[in-house]
């Protein structure tokens, strides 16, 4: 399944896709791209983000009221837990009953709110590998009409102009490839599936949210 690093369960909506890209997106041959940022800014996956929310709607509105509940009920245990690394010569082992208590219930919660959202993240995933089959083929064609000799992502570059993003043209290639796609999968499909498929990007869609109790706890201490 799809996984998100905050795990939130409030709707995202990506941003539309950017102004077309510049004549010359590259800097003496040198261009960076965002491929994961480019499948969310197609056309194609944020109409389908779309579609999922409205379709799930049910369930994941179902996940978010079950969120703030289960965060109501995790309270007294993050309070227990807080109230146990304060007490005088608090020690791993006198902290553990309530470390546990509190991991135990929390991962029961993370496994409720993931069964409510799943048919959701599912269906993102679908989306997600439909468009990336054809993003080889988007940064291919991008790079050969802009000349770029060598293309880098974001993170590899110290620093890069914005002449030199070549992300909006691949949004450009992917909307051409990929004009639409579905958010229903096929009877037993399951995401990975496809040979050759782009890293997932952040979910937009709600996932399930962790409890932020690790926070709590480092304020606690």
């Amino acid at each position: 399944m799809m996984t998100s690093k905050n795990l939130m369960l409030a709707a995202a909506f990506v941003a539309p896709a950017a102004v077309a890209a510049p004549a010359q997106a590259q800097v003496a041959g040198i261009a960076i791209a965002d491929a994961e940022g480019a499948i969310q800014r197609s056309r194609a996956f944020q109409t389908a983000v779309q579609q999922i929310q409205t379709q799930y709607k049910t369930q994941l509105d179902q996940a978010n009221t079950r969120r703030q509940a289960l965060q109501n009920e995790l309270q007294p245990l993050i309070t227990a837990y807080q109230n146990a690394t304060r007490a005088p010569n608090a020690t791993q082992a006198s902290v553990a009953p309530a470390a546990q208590a509190l991991q135990t219930r929390e991962r029961a919660a993370q496994q409720e709110l993931a069964r409510l959202t799943e048919p959701a993240q599912r269906a993102q995933a679908y989306v997600v590998e439909q468009i990336a089959r054809q993003l080889n083929t988007a940064v291919q064609n991008a790079v050969k009409t802009r000349n770029v000799q060598l293309l880098l992502t974001p993170q590899a570059a110290l620093f890069a102009q914005p002449a030199a993003d070549l992300t909006p043209a691949i949004v450009t290639e992917l909307d051409r490839l990929v004009p639409s796609v579905g958010i229903t999968p096929p009877a037993g499909w399951q995401p990975g599936q496809a040979g050759q498929q782009a890293a997932a990007p952040a979910a937009t869609t709600p996932a399930p949210a962790q409890p932020a109790s690790n926070q709590r706890r480092n304020q606690g201490r």
